[in-house]
């Protein structure tokens, strides 16, 4: 269930993607950030992210905000809830103070997480499902006048 340290500088997500957006060591953001590629922090950001594809959280990077994206890898500090599509990674030097929701979840020890996890199936993020799922049910409901 949980394992030693990895090799903290890469990204271990199943699929290489490009970084379209790096925050520098020393540099700071304050404000929201959206960005449709891979986004690497090394930095300090003080708000909240979506990413459409991969967060990257370096050992220097901290997050003070709530994060969305596909797979997040955190080596650094996130202060702030986590949704993950996909794959979280919380490697020995991460610390995460916040919620976290995620298809995946891969702890390492030494590792510091404090909050809650929800786990989501692959269902449970398909919106095509849950409409048929309640067009299946709304089929199979008997109406009530078929039975005067």
């Amino acid at each position: 269930m949980f394992s030693k340290s990895k090799n903290i500088a890469s990204s271990n997500t199943d699929v290489p993607s490009k970084i379209g957006t790096i925050v520098g060591t020393g540099a700071v953001f304050d404000g929201d950030l959206f960005a449709p590629e891979t986004i690497r922090v090394d930095g300090t950001i003080n708000g909240n992210i979506n990413c459409d594809q991969n967060l990257i959280l370096g050992t220097e990077g901290a997050i003070k905000g709530n994060i969305s994206a596909q797979n997040v890898t955190i080596s650094g500090k996130v202060d702030g809830d986590i949704n993950v599509r996909g794959k979280l990674e919380l490697f020995s030097t991460g610390k995460i103070r916040g919620n976290i929701t995620a298809r995946s979840l891969v702890i390492d020890e030494d590792a510091y997480f404090d909050g809650k996890c929800v786990m989501t199936s692959q269902q449970q993020d398909s919106p095509a499902r849950a409409a048929a799922k309640t067009l299946m049910e709304t089929l199979s409901t008997p109406d009530e006048d078929d039975h005067k």
